[in-house]
């Protein structure tokens, strides 16, 4: 059982607040459909009637895929967030409330999911769920913001921004325990921070050179400093594959894959929700989420999942008909 520590120190932002925001959209074209909802079929019969799930690695089929839905407006916001295969099969509802869920996240394990909340009037808190026991357990507790969850690879730790100073910086937080360090110390905007599989880095956005421009860099915790990852103007949310050769992100409009060795970048699609792409276990593979036309005033969404060798996609519609965000493909 995880031991927990509320701590009342510290606060985070949910997005750049200080950064503009890109408001864009695009469908996606010719990608094969899997409406879900009433979906009875084991993951083998959908491996059978789906040629690319077919061929994923074992790694990938038998991880699951987290994200949020989203209905209603202001104050009649109602989020929802589950589990799924990436088959589309075993939806798993993990939580709910009047309000907001954000940016989940997978411990190395695939057993913890990280996540944020927050209810009408309060502030965004950052909670644990655990699969083992199916429960939740509140880890930030404090005024402001408290976002961008990231476990470390042995699971003992989070990285999380946290803008106690007035400032968004970039937090390291030890949940034996609740001991945090203070990692970033700019006067400029420190966000969205991800460890790198190895544990002696982790990636991070950051709009020091010019505000709400925002780069992405690498922190090596060895030597403290950070470096810059060469990208192509505005560049947010990172995460580094497992085998750190890759990295998921947004690319101004569009969800993005870049080989870190040649620079090269994979453009997967406007998703229309300001949404990086994420990576699969195996980093064959990359899931963002979409956005659709407006059918009685509700904007729906789909989960999009693309071969990066194939050049293939499919998409899984939402459980409600709601907007989908934040997918995250864990072990």
């Amino acid at each position: 059982m995880l031991k927990i520590f509320v701590s009342k120190s510290f606060f985070d932002i949910r997005t750049l607040s200080s950064i503009t925001a890109i408001t864009a959209f695009s469908l996606l074209a010719g990608c094969q459909t899997l409406t879900t909802s009433n979906m009875t079929q084991t993951p083998a019969d959908m491996s059978a009637s789906n040629p690319l799930t077919a061929r994923m690695p074992a790694i990938d089929q038998q991880g699951r895929i987290a994200y949020v839905e989203e209905q209603g407006f202001s104050a009649a916001k109602i989020s929802t967030l589950y589990s799924i295969r990436p088959d589309g099969s075993d939806r798993q509802l993990i939580d709910q409330l009047n309000g907001y869920i954000y940016a989940p996240a997978w411990s190395a394990d695939g057993q913890m999911l990280a996540y944020s909340k927050q209810a009408p009037r309060q502030h965004p808190k950052i909670y644990i769920y655990e699969r083992k026991s199916n429960t939740q357990h509140l880890i930030v507790d404090v005024e402001g913001s408290n976002l961008s969850a990231s476990f470390s690879p042995d699971g003992q730790k989070l990285l999380y921004s946290s803008t106690v100073g007035g400032n968004a910086d970039i937090y390291e937080r030890r949940l034996s325990d609740g001991n945090t360090k203070q990692l970033t110390t700019l006067p400029s905007t420190e966000v969205q921070p991800s460890y790198a599989s190895d544990g002696q880095s982790f990636v991070y956005t950051s709009d020091k050179v010019r505000a709400g421009r925002p780069s992405i860099y690498r922190y090596n915790f060895a030597t403290g400093h950070a470096s810059i990852i060469p990208t192509a103007g505005y560049a947010a949310s990172p995460q580094l594959s497992l085998d750190g050769q890759r990295l998921a992100y947004l690319n101004g409009r569009k969800a993005a894959v870049m080989t870190l060795a040649t620079g090269q970048v994979i453009n997967l699609a406007e998703t229309g929700l300001d949404e990086p792409a994420r990576l699969s276990p195996s980093a064959q593979y990359a899931v963002y989420p979409t956005k659709l036309p407006q059918v009685s005033g509700q904007n729906g969404g789909s989960l999009v999942i693309h071969s990066l060798s194939g050049n293939t996609s499919y998409a899984i519609s939402s459980r409600t008909g709601g907007v989908v965000r934040s997918p995250i493909w864990g072990r």
